[in-house]
């Protein structure tokens, strides 16, 4: 069974033995063996390894994990370094840059804001070579709606990054006051033009995170 090595698999022990999740484990045997999955399978859980729950105090959302070759590494939006940064993610650190004049980093791993409190959280945690949304519907929403909705009941507060209307679609389980949900278009090339760019998400984060407390993000340390 999944094992994470942190204070999630206390917290998730009993949705790994809920019937659903029990059909999508044997669902991915199949499509490991007979198929070419990303990411690979000891990579898949990466998001809740990086980032113990007792640790988050943001969460951005993904829908579902690079499609090519060496891309996909269980982290939405990043790449392993030595990996070619995909647009969005480009798109991402164009808007540092925008807030606070931070350079491209040199890769586009960002294991870095993981270890800092970021879970960067796919909606759908695999996916077949070249077939995005391919594992849609097999039973990895209901997972991570699951998480959304126990980082939602933590007493700390948690700033919510949603881009995009898949994303977004995820606010009716953020039902906490405390909490922050900032929203905007995709950072894809075809959306980040209407909303993403000067969406200004990485500083309001910090600004709250502050304003909690609580520690802010370094965003110029991506690993």
């Amino acid at each position: 069974m999944v094992n994470l090595g942190c204070d999630w698999d206390g917290i998730l022990e009993d949705e790994f033995k809920k019937e659903y999740y029990l059909e999508l484990r044997e669902f991915l045997k199949v499509e490991y063996f007979s198929r070419k999955i990303y990411p690979p399978m000891e990579d898949i859980f990466n998001a809740l390894r990086y980032t113990p729950y007792d640790n988050a105090r943001v969460v951005i959302l993904g829908q579902d994990p690079y499609h090519g070759a060496g891309q996909a590494h269980g982290l939405c939006f990043s790449v392993k370094a030595g990996v070619m940064k995909p647009p969005s993610l480009k798109n991402i650190f164009k808007e540092l840059n925008a807030e606070y004049g931070m350079e491209e980093p040199p890769t586009g791993e960002l294991t870095g804001w993981a270890r800092q409190g970021v879970l960067l959280l796919n909606t759908t945690l695999t996916v077949r070579e070249g077939a995005p949304m391919s594992h849609k519907g097999r039973g990895w929403e209901i997972l991570t709606d699951k998480i959304i909705s126990i980082m939602n009941e933590k007493e700390e507060p948690v700033v919510f990054m949603l881009w995009g209307s898949h994303a977004r679609s995820k606010k009716q389980l953020i039902t906490n006051a405390r909490h922050l949900v900032l929203e905007c278009a995709h950072p894809s090339p075809l959306s980040a033009y209407n909303g993403f760019f000067g969406c200004n998400h990485f500083k309001l984060a910090n600004e709250f995170l502050k304003s909690a407390g609580l520690s802010e993000i370094d965003w110029s340390r991506t690993v």
